[in-house]
């Protein structure tokens, strides 16, 4: 068994960024910038923001953190989005979820201008990825690609299964590991939760998925022998002898998948780190498409 280590590679990935970066400086080119418009006080939400402004301070990005009250209208959060995108300083941006009630999410991130749109959400970037042209992938689909590649995994010819349906990772996952070329090419199977006989399916499967967020789902006898597994299921679950009070866990009983699969990602530590590993690269990205 291997174990698909996303925190080693995403460091590789941000030292890469870096050595462009510096490059850039070098040559008195300006440094990509990336922004991030958090509206709340979601505490995960501000955990998870205050780590791309920390990634980006590693890899010599500039970054901004909008912070907008919870109260916030929509009609205000679009005046700030069309601020962004009239910014010319500002090379990318995100629009941290989930949003309150009171702001329509789709009609916000249509608002988004589909060249700064670093977490490929805009239909238009969505659009370009499904017929295979050069565009931003959503970050978590990227990272796990950019694994599936940098540990060499095999996927031609191989039966997928993507467990979820979520427009942020299982829809695009599924286009992405049937595309051609590398990684990719296999067929694909997309399970969610009307699909009967899902057991059946996935101990068919050479390559497991889940992105479904239900606390170890996948279980051993689930899965068949030497199966690629990825798990990007995060779930917090309490935990009194832990420090914080709970326990990162996701979708896979990794303690017993493990001893079956032939690669297979911890929690955390594996699709998580490359996230934001993937969207600092997405803004790198962006920022030489400006220059253009």
């Amino acid at each position: 068994m291997t174990l698909l280590d996303g925190k080693k590679v995403s460091n590789d990935i941000k030292d890469e960024i870096k050595a462009e970066v510096d490059k850039m400086k070098a040559n008195g080119e300006k440094v990509p910038h990336l922004a991030a418009v958090i509206v709340g006080d979601d505490g995960a939400s501000l955990t998870y923001v205050g780590s791309k402004v920390r990634a980006c301070e590693r890899v010599g990005f500039e970054s901004t953190m909008v912070r907008m009250k919870h109260t916030t209208s929509e009609i205000e959060l679009l005046h700030k989005i069309k601020e962004l995108n009239e910014d010319d300083n500002i090379d990318g941006f995100i629009i941290q979820l989930p949003l309150p009630p009171q702001i329509n999410t789709q009609k916000v991130l249509m608002a988004v201008d589909p060249s700064k749109d670093v977490d490929g959400f805009h239909p238009e970037n969505f659009g370009r990825m499904a017929l295979d042209m050069s565009t931003f992938i959503p970050a978590t689909p990227f990272g796990i690609l950019e694994l599936l590649e940098r540990y060499d995994v095999d996927t031609k010819g191989k039966h997928t299964v993507v467990i979820g349906r979520s427009h942020i990772v299982g829809r695009p996952m599924s286009i992405l590991m049937s595309r051609k070329g590398w990684p990719g090419n296999s067929t694909v199977t997309l399970t969610h939760s009307n699909t009967k006989n899902i057991t059946q399916i996935i101990s068919q499967a050479d390559i497991v998925i889940s992105a479904l967020g239900v606390p170890n789902f996948l279980k051993a006898e689930m899965v068949r022998d030497d199966a690629v597994v990825i798990d990007v299921g995060i779930t917090r679950v309490e935990d009194e002898t832990a420090k914080k009070g709970y326990r990162i866990v996701g979708d896979v009983d990794f303690e017993n998948v493990s001893k079956k699969a032939s690669f297979i990602t911890p929690v955390p530590g594996g699709v998580g780190p490359m996230t934001i590993a993937m969207l600092l690269k997405n803004t790198l990205l962006a920022r030489e498409q400006r220059k253009g």
